[in-house]
């Protein structure tokens, strides 16, 4: 089942629309001059909604000078104070994340709402196990069924509202119950869903949960946009965000390096090599794949498929296309040599 359209800013998101990559900043959004340089570098990225902390009014006030400064949606992620949902959507948020049940009741979810309609915004529900009502708890436990129950009672209140301009996040550390969550969820609602695993970890553990659990949900069909959560450069939370949709075939942003392990056969620095053309193409928008292969021998023939590529020899190199030998160069002067053929074509 199709998630249902809703609009986030410029974008419509659900649908057949695309799996769109966000971001949160991690600057203090009252700093506006800080927030938009990093907002904008994560634009460079590829980043295409982002969130931004809301901690108190000074900051929510802030949200409007950062809005015109940057291009892409913007989000205001709210706890708990119905006010600073308020003044976050009248400083222009494109969208709020909040949690309906603990805004302090009805009456002040109905004013948010109201605002969110007057202004075209929308709503992100977020459910996180971390934070589920005692009473889900107390029956279930942390588990997929819990983060569900939980998901569909605060998304009762906004369709009792008739509010649906919103979009659902169903997180937990833990992968599988992550992916049951969503799973279970998407049986039983059709709005959009932003998929994540959340507190996943640094950049190498928390790059691999994160692989795993929302390219299980994306590969089962279900999710229309995600957020790589980890402990560090946000730069990293987008690159690894484009690559888990590139991998599936979902989306794809610039070149793809496909490269082989090393092994015994290996006569050329091929670590070095491969790390050195994914740099050389990180600013290429080309959809074109590069294989980086540590074998004259073999590599032209196992990467026939790739659009450019380089082998590695006994001090000498191939370059090829399509899996067909252009060029045989010393090693020394194999990037160098790449590189010209990459300009020449349009690609760096």
């Amino acid at each position: 089942m199709k998630s249902r359209v809703i609009k986030v800013g410029s974008l419509s998101l659900g649908g057949d629309n695309p799996i769109y990559i966000q971001s949160m900043t991690n600057t203090d959004t009252r700093d506006v001059e800080k927030t938009v340089e990093q907002i904008l570098a994560l634009e460079k990225a590829g980043c295409e909604i982002i969130r931004c902390a809301v901690l108190d009014s000074s900051a929510a006030a802030a949200l409007k000078d950062i809005k015109d400064k940057i291009h892409i949606p913007l989000i205001a992620d709210i706890h708990f104070d119905y006010k600073l949902a308020i003044k976050s959507i009248e400083s222009g948020a494109d969208c709020i994340r909040i949690n309906p049940g603990n805004l302090g009741g009805y009456e002040k979810l109905k004013i948010v709402t109201d605002a969110c309609k007057s202004a075209g915004a929308a709503i992100r529900v977020g459910v996180n196990s971390g934070s589920l009502e005692k009473d889900l708890l107390e029956k279930y436990g942390v588990c997929a069924e819990s983060i569900v129950e939980s998901a569909l009672r605060n998304i009762r209140y906004l369709y009792d509202l008739n509010f649906d301009n919103f979009k659902v996040s169903l997180k937990s550390s833990s992968v599988p119950i992550t992916i049951k969550a969503y799973q279970l969820f998407a049986e039983k609602d059709n709005s959009p869903l932003h998929v994540g695993v959340t507190e996943s970890g640094t950049i190498f553990s928390g790059t691999i949960k994160s692989a795993v659990g929302i390219g299980a949900v994306l590969a089962s069909g279900i999710g229309d946009t995600l957020r790589v959560s980890l402990t560090g450069d946000v730069l990293d939370e987008v690159k690894v965000g484009w690559q888990i949709l590139s991998s599936l075939d979902l989306r794809r942003k610039g070149p793809e390096i496909i490269s082989c392990p090393t092994c015994g056969r290996t006569e050329i620095n091929l670590i070095e090599l491969a790390n050195t053309v994914e740099n050389m193409l990180q600013t290429s928008n080309k959809i074109i794949s590069v294989a980086v292969m540590g074998c004259a021998v073999n590599g032209p023939g196992e990467a026939r498929e790739a659009d450019y590529g380089i082998a590695g020899g006994i001090k000498q190199g191939l370059i090829f296309k399509k899996g067909q030998i252009i060029k045989k160069v010393d090693e020394e002067k194999l990037i160098d040599e790449f590189a010209k053929i990459l300009q020449n074509d349009g690609v760096i």
